[in-house]
């Protein structure tokens, strides 16, 4: 159950995200609720599993770029979700490649917040986030 949390939060954060980006720009559009909740869950496991593959492969010009290329597989990323679910529409890479921005930013203040309330309301003062493995220096 402690795993599930997370998972659900962050879900629902990318739908509420991807719900503001539909109202902001133009050419993102969703069906209903139901196309925005699946959009959010593949996006994730894109996110997680095909993104990390395109890094790889486009390291020299993610370097070159000084990781400014990331930016372009976001948009991607989210042209591949839309082409994958159905009532889920993107006129262009244009339009993905700004709604990505807006996606991955409204999510991380989301997400920061969310986390840090949470941390406050239960005693625990302000949420650091600790690195799993390595050494801080």
């Amino acid at each position: 159950m402690q795993n599930l949390s997370p998972f659900l939060l962050h879900w629902g954060v990318t739908a509420v995200s991807l719900w503001a980006a539909s109202h902001i720009f133009r050419g993102l559009q969703f069906d209903g609720a139901s196309s925005i909740f699946i959009s959010a869950l593949l996006l994730g496991f894109a996110n997680s599993v095909i993104k990390p593959l395109l890094i790889l492969l486009t390291l020299p010009l993610t370097l070159i770029t000084f990781g400014l290329f990331v930016l372009c597989i976001n948009a991607l990323m989210l042209l591949l979700v839309a082409r994958l679910v159905r009532g889920f529409r993107c006129n262009g890479f244009g339009t993905a490649f700004f709604a990505a921005i807006f996606v991955s930013l409204m999510s991380i203040l989301i997400e920061t917040f969310a986390v840090n309330e949470a941390a406050i309301k239960g005693g625990g003062g302000v949420l650091v986030p600790m690195p799993h493995s390595g050494v801080w220096l």
